[in-house]
């Protein structure tokens, strides 16, 4: 008995990286579970294939689980809708939905093509919205469901080259927000994940010096996917939390902060662009973030 018996479970982008090992530890705890992964490369550029979700399906069925392959993509809203309609058909309902599904087209924002920009922000933003759109009101009518949805630090942090992405995934951190806020009557429950995860997409990143070799091979020695999937499960079972955001970075787990004010200031007679110039930005200075991206917040080897 695993802490998803009885729990069907879909998984977008299913067939590779962190979603390919959350299916496989969904299938281990006891969920039947549907291995979405459109088959494509890492950057959205070419057909696809079923190959990669049926063989995750394959070596969910070797070690006597459940699963059935599907190959839609989450860019599509009537695809995502027959996904559901899979779950139900083959195993008579839904449970929870993990969306990692993602790609990458990484340029800095002033060479950015708007195919770059619309590709990334339909897989991510339009395909989360699309897998929590398709499934909701089954969630709320059963008074129990559960997303796992994937942000990153590029969004919530920062990092270079990666404006398209981050816009997305800040995108998904509030549709997350929302979702689990309107759903606490129901007991539908909704997080995200940022994860530090070897992946294919990981492995497209450019590496333009010795500093990002270093960090590119120690993300691939010492974070691994499997280890973002022991959160993703848990998250999927567990009945209480929701509406937070988290990081997972080898073994180690974060809560991250959510935006609150950090400091108010008021002028009785009104603020002027010159006083705020000369006295609120200067007095709030000491709190404002720098432009520093990812790795100097996270700027410590993983354990």
């Amino acid at each position: 008995m695993g802490i998803l018996t009885g729990k069907v479970v879909l998984v977008t982008g299913g067939g590779n990286g962190i979603g390919k090992e959350c299916a496989l530890l969904a299938a281990r705890e006891g969920a039947k579970v549907v291995v979405n992964d459109l088959g494509g490369g890492t950057s959205g550029g070419d057909e696809g294939s079923a190959g990669p979700a049926e063989m995750v399906v394959r070596e969910i069925k070797g070690a006597g689980g459940e699963a059935v392959a599907n190959s839609d993509s989450v860019t599509s809203r009537p695809a995502v809708k027959r996904m559901f309609e899979q779950a139900k058909d083959v195993f008579g309902g839904l449970h929870a939905v993990i969306n990692p599904a993602g790609i990458l087209r990484d340029t800095m924002f002033h060479k950015m093509t708007d195919q770059d920009w619309d590709l990334v922000i339909d897989v991510h933003l339009n395909g989360a919205y699309n897998v929590c759109r398709a499934t909701i009101e089954h969630f709320r009518e059963q008074q129990d469901g559960a997303y796992v949805l994937f942000t990153s630090t590029s969004g919530i942090i920062g990092n270079i080259g990666q404006a398209n992405y981050a816009a997305a995934k800040m995108g998904v951190a509030g549709l997350s927000r929302i979702i689990a806020m309107e759903g606490v009557q129901k007991n539908v429950r909704s997080n995200i994940i940022a994860p530090f995860a070897w992946s294919r997409m990981i492995a497209t990143i450019p590496i333009k010096d010795e500093a990002s070799a270093k960090r590119v091979e120690r993300m691939k020695n010492h974070m691994r996917a499997d280890q973002v999937a022991q959160l993703a499960i848990a998250l999927c079972a567990n009945r209480e939390v929701t509406g937070q955001i988290f990081v997972a970075r080898g073994n180690e787990i974060f809560l991250m902060s959510q935006s609150r004010p950090l400091r108010g200031m008021a002028k009785i007679e009104g603020w002027t662009p010159d006083t705020i110039a000369n006295h609120a930005f200067p007095a709030m200075k000491t709190m404002m973030y720098d432009s520093g991206a990812t790795t100097s917040v996270f700027g410590w080897d993983p354990i």
